[in-house]
């Protein structure tokens, strides 16, 4: 049912959108990135401006709180459990490594974190809110 209403929605917008390729840069400093595991096509992005760099990691954990902290724990909305927990892993691991700053559509206001790893898993470091862009 979720790939069928997909398709219906993305059909319709066939010929307004431009389809792009998954692991490739897409603009300048804006790559898209294949998450696979939660949704079909299921896609994150990296942002990076000279040395800095966001991860938007879309739904790689539905809950941050649980699926980083255990990343071998599924939830119904993965379609795929397996890849799911595979694409957490490879995606963390990197974030924690690169010490990225990472944006959760998931994560309470601002939605930002940084990322350590665990014995068991991965920390989330929650970034405060600041109003001054620096």
């Amino acid at each position: 049912d979720v790939f069928r209403n997909t398709r219906r929605v993305f059909d319709a917008l066939a010929r307004k959108v431009t389809p792009y390729a998954s692991d490739k840069e897409i603009a300048p400093g804006f790559t898209a990135l294949g998450t696979p595991g939660h949704t079909p096509g299921h896609t994150s992005f990296v942002l990076a401006s000279g040395s800095n760099s966001l991860f938007v990691q879309s739904d790689v954990t539905n809950i941050p709180v649980l699926f980083a902290r255990h990343p071998g724990w599924h939830v119904m909305y993965d379609q795929d459990p397996a890849a799911a927990e595979a694409t957490r892993r490879k995606v963390y691991d990197r974030v924690a490594a690169e010490r990225m700053l990472l944006q959760g559509f998931h994560y309470p206001f601002p939605a930002l974190a940084h990322v350590e790893k665990t014995a068991d898993g991965y920390r989330e470091v929650l970034v405060p809110w600041n109003p001054v862009l620096r």
